[in-house]
């Protein structure tokens, strides 16, 4: 049973409608993710997916945007972006630098043939939903 009020916007299909398939697979993955994990937070009520800088964007009251994409510059890898000047990436680098691979202080990067670490990137997608309510603990609630 879904405890979240998601509200959506077609505009955000049609993006990733226009991803190449395999990399469409693997975004919707991380967009159920999200979803998952925020009807399984306390304190989110509200899940607003829209689109920001042309890509996927979750949004919620007490939390920092994430954003999921893939761009044809980097054909091989796909990410999960976060605020880059939160502390999110940087303690995520801390907690789990021998599972996932970064991109400065602002993304998860995943190559498109790798698994994907789904419980350790749910708790990350966790600490971005809720951040300004965690963001005073020394690893988010990581």
């Amino acid at each position: 049973m879904e405890k979240v009020s998601m509200l959506s916007s077609s505009e955000v299909q049609t993006v990733i409608e226009s991803y190449p398939a395999a990399f469409r697979e693997r975004i919707l993955i991380l967009r159920k993710l999200i979803i998952e994990t925020a009807n399984v937070t306390e304190h989110v009520t509200v899940l607003v997916e829209t689109l920001k800088w042309g890509e996927p964007s979750y949004v919620t009251k007490k939390g920092s945007t994430l954003r999921i994409g893939w761009n044809p510059k980097t054909p091989d890898y796909y990410g999960m972006y976060f605020h880059c000047a939160s502390r999110l990436v940087p303690t995520f680098k801390r907690v789990y630098s021998d599972t996932f691979s970064f991109e400065g202080n602002r993304a998860i990067i995943f190559n498109l043939y790798d698994p994907i670490p789904e419980e350790e990137l749910k708790a990350c997608i966790r600490a971005a939903l809720i951040y300004h309510m965690a963001k005073h603990l020394p690893t988010l609630g990581i």
